[in-house]
């Protein structure tokens, strides 16, 4: 159409019309993309289930093990006293050596009493002497009684007077051993085998001595080999041994060395073997306990007095058990649970009965069959009714399942 004033056709922007078949294919290609937006979820692929490693419970015989705290003591402490006084001209042992006993460890200066076991002798062979004049006087008497050139009663003194000379000579003999004693205890020597303590006195001073304790002290020294580790078992666990004890199932510590396993400070896994040898004969009132004593064989000297360890007593007879691995088992608030996989291969929480470690591995005394499949690895990735992937754990060391 022409304008009014007979130009080009007008046409105006707003009457522009698309072509139909573009149209078309536009809403096309919008409907499309609206319907794969819309695929629903169920129809994406499901995640394979998580892999777990299962293992059976072992089957094996065990015994329960009781576990109290121990004070180590020596079976024989000694401090070391001088049993004569004086200045001390020397130290014989090396401060914290094993000694053996009769080591020198001491020596006190001797002279003074060498002196005084020199006088004695000399006494010694006076009253001899006198003994010897006392005899023949005696018998020159018995002689000239009989021709009446002496009296009875001469002889009765003359006989006095023997006896008198045998006595001194008794006495004289005692001082000399004495003084050789002396001499003798100036050479302060180990009473026994064991560790020695340090010096405490050092060479020119002067110490006192006597038998009566209120000597110098000089060291000490302790035995080691074997040791005493003292422990205290409470009622209720003691109550617990004597109802075995009645029933046969446990022999009594009081008549029997029932075996002991001692775990020192940073071990993991009992170290020094021991026997029970001593049980007191009351409780103690204050605490409700037991003091009771294992003696511990401590060949390499590594324990000392005064150290802390773990004593486990044997507390039952051997029995059957399932043992499973500790890491199995899981805390579900106030229980033990362990995670099994069904015949099904999907997962059950089981509420188990745990029993003492042994071996590494944890007794299980309810909860298990022998032919459950525990999760022993993976339990993270498991959850309670949903599927799993199962893969056999190797067997436990000496375990027999």
């Amino acid at each position: 159409m022409s304008g009014p004033d007979g130009s080009e056709p007008f046409v105006k922007k707003h009457d522009f019309v698309q072509p139909r078949h573009i149209a078309i294919a536009g809403l096309l290609a919008a409907a499309v993309a609206l319907t794969g937006c819309d695929k629903p979820a169920s129809q994406a692929a499901a995640p394979p289930p998580p892999p777990v490693t299962v293992a059976q419970p072992v089957k094996r015989t065990v015994t329960d093990w009781d576990e109290f705290t121990g004070r180590f003591e020596a079976v024989e402490e000694v401090q070391v006293r001088p049993r004569v006084g004086g200045f001390v001209n020397s130290v014989e042992f090396q401060d914290g050596a094993i000694v053996h006993q009769g080591d020198l460890l001491y020596v006190i200066d001797p002279r003074p009493f060498e002196a005084v076991a020199e006088q004695a002798d000399g006494q010694l062979s006076d009253a001899r002497a006198k003994v010897e004049l006392a005899k023949r006087e005696l018998d020159r008497g018995l002689n000239l009684v009989q021709t009446s050139a002496v009296s009875e009663q001469a002889v009765d003194q003359r006989r006095q007077a023997l006896q008198a000379a045998h006595a001194a000579e008794t006495q004289a003999a005692g001082a000399l051993k004495a003084a050789r004693l002396n001499i003798e205890f100036t050479h302060v020597t180990a009473p026994l085998t064991g560790r020695v303590s340090r010096h405490l006195v050092s060479p020119g001073n002067l110490v006192q001595g006597s038998d009566t304790g209120t000597s110098t002290l000089l060291t000490s020294i302790v035995a080691l080999d074997p040791i005493y580790v003292y422990f205290d078992m409470d009622e209720t666990t003691f109550i617990k041994y004597s109802k075995l004890w009645s029933e046969g199932r446990r022999p009594s510590s009081r008549d029997t060395a029932n075996p002991v396993q001692v775990t020192l400070a940073g071990e993991t896994k009992p170290s020094h073997d021991g026997t029970i040898n001593f049980l007191d004969n009351r409780l103690d009132v204050s605490t409700g306990t037991l003091r009771s004593r294992a003696v511990v064989k401590n060949t390499d000297l590594s324990i000392l007095p005064g150290q802390f360890g773990r004593v486990r007593l044997i507390g039952s007879a051997p029995y059957e058990a399932l043992l499973i691995p500790d890491v199995a088992v899981a805390t579900d608030q106030s229980r033990k649970i362990v995670f099994v996989v069904k015949p099904d291969d999907t997962v059950e929480a089981r509420p188990v009965m745990l029993g003492p470690l042994d071996e590494g591995l944890r007794v299980i005394r309810e909860g298990l069959k022998p032919e459950d499949r525990v999760i022993v690895n993976g339990i993270q990735r498991a959850r309670v009714g949903a599927k799993v992937a199962p893969s056999p754990a190797p067997a436990p060391a000496g375990g027999k399942s």
